[in-house]
């Protein structure tokens, strides 16, 4: 059953102005992001640290992402969408520096070992607390300034900001590695205080449903009306993230690359699965009019090819078309599970919701790298091939009847 958000009425949408400071928000996130999955397995080598530490690092940190988010999305609950999405922005900026001044540390040899990967841990788990409130607060924003009808079109062009920024960001990356693989987390920190600031100044303020004498509920991850789409996102997530926080590792090791060259051809690889990503938001699931679930459906057969085609060894171009299918897959499912979330439940439950499928993507970034991970640690092969066993148990649960 749907509900009308009681902020708004049913025929009205975000403002272009609304939707442009929302998107300046998270296509920085975004871009930020990009920079730690393209520069950080060569940047972690370059200090020796072990493809373990790196992939546990990238784990505990989704991990507290993952744990953080229903909490901010529930605090957007009560104190309203725009100061959660400020926080968030503000906390990924303070926390990329430290970590770009940690790393510069540990460059320049003053920490190593175990002190040095506990340092790292722990500043990259403290930004992940803060940074967490960004994206559940944009779509609790959206979801309060979108019909029932629109919400699908609305959440894939909210979603459109994040396609970009990971087309955006691994070029950048690439191109600012080149002065330094240290440099595109600065420049990443500098974007990201821009970004908060301008959220603070001109979006407006959302109405809190506080003010309404709503009574709010804890959302559960069991509740019946949301498990398939968590389960959907978590899974496909899992996935997804064995594959891209191996992808760096596996092209270094099949093409003999330099830290630097690893970092470009990573980043054209991402590049290409955030254009895909791009590609289906803007032509399919912004037009698409019929329930979520037939996305969702699409969406993970597409990311379930992904991976077969990148286990085949010793094929750049077909990693390539993987990585082209997992972003196809990603740009059909992702809206489509945000919009079915979002109409599950009631108006005053927008934020916990949106927390919780927030959160299910970071959970995947846990155990998704630490498995693929250590698969790849026995043969190349075998982290792609897991991915695929994964991703496969999410198609048979997505395509079981209803009821």
């Amino acid at each position: 059953m749907t509900h009308p958000s009681p902020a708004v009425t049913d025929n009205r949408k975000l403002s272009s102005r609304q939707f442009n400071l929302l998107v300046v928000g998270l296509l920085t996130v975004a871009v930020g992001q990009s920079f730690i999955f393209a520069i950080l397995p060569p940047l972690g080598r370059e200090v020796n640290l072990s493809v373990v530490q790196i992939n546990f690092m990238i784990a505990c940190s989704a991990l507290v992402f993952s744990v953080a988010s229903p909490s901010w999305g529930r605090l957007s609950d009560r104190v309203g969408r725009k100061p959660v999405i400020v926080a968030g922005l503000a906390g990924y900026a303070l926390g990329n520096l430290i970590f770009a001044f940690a790393f510069e540390v540990a460059l320049a040899g003053w920490v190593t070992g175990t002190g040095l990967f506990a340092s790292l841990l722990i500043v990259r788990c403290m930004q992940s607390v803060m940074m967490s409130g960004t994206n559940p607060g944009s779509t609790a924003y959206t979801a309060d300034h979108s019909a029932p009808q629109h919400r699908t079109r609305a959440l894939a062009r909210l979603g459109t900001a994040s396609s970009v920024g990971m087309i955006i960001g691994p070029i950048l990356a690439g191109a600012l590695a080149g002065l330094g693989l240290l440099f595109p987390l600065y420049c990443a920190t500098a974007l990201a205080a821009i970004a908060a600031f301008v959220v603070w100044r001109y979006l407006p303020a959302s109405i809190s449903l506080a003010s309404h004498g709503k009574t709010r509920r804890k959302l559960s991850v069991f509740d019946h009306r949301l498990r398939l789409y968590l389960f959907c996102s978590f899974g496909g997530f899992t996935g997804f993230a064995g594959i891209q926080q191996t992808l760096a590792f596996r092209i270094q090791d099949m093409l003999h690359l330099s830290g630097a060259e690893t970092a470009q051809y990573t980043g054209l690889a991402l590049m290409i699965t955030a254009l895909c990503t791009l590609a289906m938001q803007l032509t399919v699931a912004q037009r698409f009019q019929g329930p979520p679930l037939t996305l969702i459906r699409g969406g993970v057969l597409f990311l379930m090819a992904g991976p077969m085609l990148i286990a085949v060894p010793g094929s750049f171009p077909l990693v390539l078309l993987g990585m082209a299918c997992l972003g196809t897959g990603l740009g059909l499912a992702v809206p489509a599970i945000a919009a079915a979330a979002s109409l599950a439940v009631d108006p005053e439950e927008q934020g916990g919701a949106a927390g919780l499928i927030t959160a299910c993507p970071a959970a995947g970034f846990v155990i998704g790298p630490i498995v693929c991970g250590s698969l790849y640690e026995f043969d190349p092969t075998f982290s792609a091939i897991g991915a695929a066993v994964i991703l496969l148990a999410v198609a048979i649960t997505a395509f079981k009847p209803a009821g």
